[in-house]
């Protein structure tokens, strides 16, 4: 599919995103785990979470959609160990999160899985996961670095582990594996990254706590369902945040949207360059806070991304990239080289179609420099099958001179199905 952008007159409205899809995936892997009934209300309906449905249910976990628009989600948790054998492997399409968190989830089962997915997440890298699961005592068998995994029944044991990479879904594998290990689970993370999974452990009950970077959990005996509201997704608000900065004529405001501390790195950046971004309305939600987020255009200025920011901004780089293009002087962004192992090689690819708009960018080994203010143009630009470029490229083409075609726009149904109507819904025809 093909998406066309014109630079609107103005941009206006207030919107609500779609559901978080990190709490939504670990909402429904935990539910299915869980003793009862797990309500599960705002979820996100989109190709990764479906992919996590639809495995759960495969397992013998009864999940039933309710509401007008199938918002609301009822698991019936069948307990820590009662999943079923799956007769095919367990298909996770697209889902790197869904594919790593299963792993650990079902190292502990009492039978065999397969965990495959589509071409594009076989090409990603899962040693980072199968290898301290092994460590463990996991029985995982992969292609070289990649899916399809096979895992085999093994009893698994407590673990104290150093995580390499910053990663939070080498961490949450190993949270999940430790509800079936026999001692504690101890990770010693190298930065902060988000602690969606041990948030949520701890409502139902488990025994677990993060202090200076080390995150500690002993294994529970059984876990108490779910009752969650989850937060709008602070990766999808980020466009329509940068939106509102850098478009002329922009009046948006953002509501409900989670505020977690290890997802909000790209607000921290956003705040050092300068940008007008008041917060309102702030609550904690289900343990997670929230709040109203009212950008206002204006300057921006270059900064340096690196260190112990980079992992808590990873998945918002695109638009951050886009936000740099327009700021007075240079950007630099260092330790990001995860980007190079996501749904597409993004350093490669933001500089590649970011320069077809007249962005002066350049890409390192672990990150991007660019040089702004740029002013940009239409092109047709490559989505590269990325969800985030896509709709990082789409506000791009809010603010470039004439029109820009973003192809394979269709791969934003990843994470936000409804990202071009939301879009439309903030275009005013008149200032």
């Amino acid at each position: 599919m093909e998406q066309v952008i014109f630079p609107p007159p103005a941009l206006g409205g207030v919107l609500r995103v779609p559901g978080d899809r990190s709490i939504t995936v670990r909402a429904v892997l935990l539910g299915a785990v869980a003793d009862g009934v797990s309500v599960i209300r705002d979820r996100l309906d989109c190709d990764d979470t479906n992919a996590a449905l639809d495995i759960m249910r495969a397992l013998g976990v009864s999940i039933r959609a309710e509401g007008a628009t199938n918002a609301v989600l009822r698991v019936d948790g069948v307990g820590l160990r009662g999943l079923r054998p799956s007769p095919a492997p367990l298909y996770c399409n697209a889902s790197g999160t869904t594919m790593r968190l299963l792993a650990g989830l079902m190292a502990g089962q009492a039978f065999a899985s397969t965990l495959d997915g589509s071409a594009q997440l076989r090409t990603r890298p899962m040693r980072r996961i199968t290898e301290p699961l092994g460590l463990m005592g996991a029985a995982i068998s992969g292609t070289g670095d990649c899916a399809p995994l096979h895992i085999q029944p093994a009893a698994l044991h407590g673990i104290e582990y150093a995580m390499p990479v910053a990663s939070a879904q080498v961490k949450s594998a190993l949270l999940l594996a430790g509800l079936y290990a026999d001692g504690a689970v101890i990770v010693h993370e190298g930065a902060p990254t988000r602690d969606h999974t041990e948030r949520m452990m701890a409502a139902m009950g488990v025994d677990i706590a993060a202090h200076d970077l080390v995150v500690m959990m002993r294994p529970p005996r059984s876990l108490r369902p779910l009752d969650i509201t989850v937060p709008a997704d602070f990766s999808s608000a980020a466009f329509f945040l940068v939106a509102g900065l850098l478009h002329p004529r922009a009046r948006i405001e953002l509501r409900g949207v989670g505020l977690n501390p290890t997802r909000t790195g790209l607000l921290r950046a956003l705040n050092a360059m300068g940008a007008d971004i008041r917060i309102q309305n702030s609550v904690l939600q289900g343990g997670e806070p929230i709040g109203d987020l009212l950008p206002a255009p204006g300057a921006l200025r270059g900064i340096e991304v690196s260190g112990d920011l980079a992992p808590l901004m990873i998945d918002e780089f695109p638009i951050f990239a886009v936000a740099a293009t327009q700021a007075r002087g240079t950007t630099v962004v260092r330790d990001a080289q995860e980007l190079r192992v996501k749904e597409s090689n993004r350093i490669d690819g933001l500089v590649a179609e970011l320069r077809r708009m007249g962005a002066r960018i350049e890409s390192t080994a672990d990150g991007f420099i660019v040089d702004g203010p740029a002013r940009l143009h239409g092109a047709a630009v490559d989505a590269y099958g990325d969800h985030r470029m896509a709709m990082a490229l789409s506000v791009a083409g809010l603010i470039a001179e004439g029109e820009t075609t973003i192809l394979g726009a269709d791969c934003v149904s990843k994470t936000y199905p409804t990202f071009y109507n939301d879009l439309t819904s903030l275009i005013k025809t008149h200032e």
